[in-house]
């Protein structure tokens, strides 16, 4: 039997959400990401387990036969850094390299404050990783 992600849409109150963060500025950074990942999917957000705020959602089907639905695009405001949620293929080092200040791993992009980077360097990754997602996982 196939194990269910453990990350699932919920119907909890985005905004409530964002109010618990004790940070003002990472609650304001969270409005600013919710602003641009608005435009750049056209939906609403929602959460997506205890702390991620997605948009839109895609079906996937791996190799292994593993299938399930994941947000469009999304971040999560954690405790000291925000993490944006992108696809591996929207990660390209020339890009990131005018990002600025930031960390990136296999999927995800670590930003302790929207202050430190370009904000036209992240819509551009932001665009990029929704427009590889849609391309490999065409809604049907």
């Amino acid at each position: 039997m196939a194990k269910a992600n453990k990350t699932q849409a919920t119907t909890a109150n985005v905004e409530a959400f964002i109010d618990t963060h004790p940070k003002e500025e990472m609650r304001d950074d969270s409005r600013t990401l919710i602003t641009l990942m608005q435009e750049l999917t056209g939906e609403e957000p929602h959460m997506y387990g205890p702390s991620i705020i997605g948009f839109g959602t895609y079906h996937y089907t791996y190799a292994s036969g593993h299938s399930g639905s994941a947000p469009l695009a999304a971040f999560s405001p954690r405790k000291t850094e925000l993490v944006i949620y992108l696809g591996q293929e929207a990660l390209d080092p020339e890009v990131l390299a005018k990002l600025g200040k930031h960390k990136a791993t296999k999927g995800c992009l670590y930003v302790k404050r929207l202050a430190d980077i370009d904000l036209k360097v992240l819509k551009a990754l932001i665009k990029r990783s929704i427009a590889a997602t849609r391309k490999a996982y065409p809604a049907p």
